[in-house]
């Protein structure tokens, strides 16, 4: 019987062959193309990483990838960086705000602590209908979360949030059920926003304020003439995507990009994604 992942190694181990030369090719020539980048550069920016997990084996990738941004900009709470955007003022420096997806366990045993020590914030989004759940009782569910069915995540529970908030972390909502806006009539969409929103709250006894689509590429996996009013209309002050890219001044504060990153990337993987505009 499947034991939940712990270390990144295994969390690939679904991977083929082929699928893994992939990565290697693609990842000499990210360092060659990398050659030619910076993250500083002379603009203004607030630029958003996010990770979905910090695995036991990412844990020392991701200490060094925080000691590494701050050579470039500091780290700034979501509800900052979004307070800039609403502001309409010209962002002055450039900052990097931490996010992360889903609402695995890893956050608060890997994430949050380095967090801390390094003097960074995060925002965690959480896909709701997941948070709690027993890993024997809903194993099969578990098992659903990724489509090739092979992998088992523990996710967080209530009291585990409320340490993250108490270690200074932000909660957001990643949904009910990690749905796909764009395959969802208005109405459906609408009660995925608000009911993961008042579950939230519920639990947390604070507001929820901020909100991140589940795959994140418009068009395909949300609808950009209709979700952002909707988000907007559930009571939300952001939405978050997986558009790459810094925000500046005069960006969407429903419609903020942000760069995948995984914990263990080196800095050439750094420097080509966070060096590109």
């Amino acid at each position: 019987m499947a034991s939940p992942v712990r270390n990144y190694s295994d969390f690939v181990a679904h991977r083929s062959l082929v699928a893994r030369w992939r990565d290697v090719a693609r990842d000499a020539a990210v360092f060659a193309l990398s050659l030619r980048r910076s993250i500083g550069g002379s603009s203004d920016w607030i630029r958003f990483p996010y990770y979905h997990h910090v695995f036991d084996d990412e844990r020392d990738g991701f200490s060094r990838q925080l000691d590494y941004l701050k050579r470039f900009g500091d780290f700034i709470s979501l509800s900052d960086a979004v307070g800039m955007l609403e502001s309409g003022d010209p962002v002055k420096g450039r900052y990097f705000c931490v996010t992360f997806d889903d609402g695995f366990k890893n956050n608060l045993t890997n994430a949050v602590p380095i967090l801390v020590d390094k003097g960074a914030t995060a925002a965690f989004f959480l896909t709701t209908d997941y948070i709690g759940s027993d890993i024997e009782a809903d194993r099969d569910r578990l098992m659903g979360f990724f489509d090739h069915g092979s992998t088992l995540m523990e996710f967080l529970d209530w009291d585990d949030c409320r340490k993250m908030l108490d270690a200074g972390m932000e909660i957001g909502s990643h949904t009910v059920h990690h749905a796909r806006l764009s395959l969802l009539e208005e109405a459906e969409a609408g009660a995925e926003l608000a009911t993961s929103k008042q579950v939230i709250e519920s639990n947390l006894e604070q507001p929820c304020e901020h909100f991140c689509s589940p795959f994140g590429i418009p068009v395909r996996d949300f609808r950009p003439d209709r979700d952002p009013g909707l988000v907007r209309a559930a009571g939300y002050r952001s939405m978050l995507t997986t558009e790459r890219g810094a925000m500046r001044s005069g960006g969407d504060a429903f419609r903020i990009r942000r760069d995948h990153t995984l914990a263990n990337w080196g800095v050439h993987q750094l420097r080509y994604f966070l060096g590109r505009g």
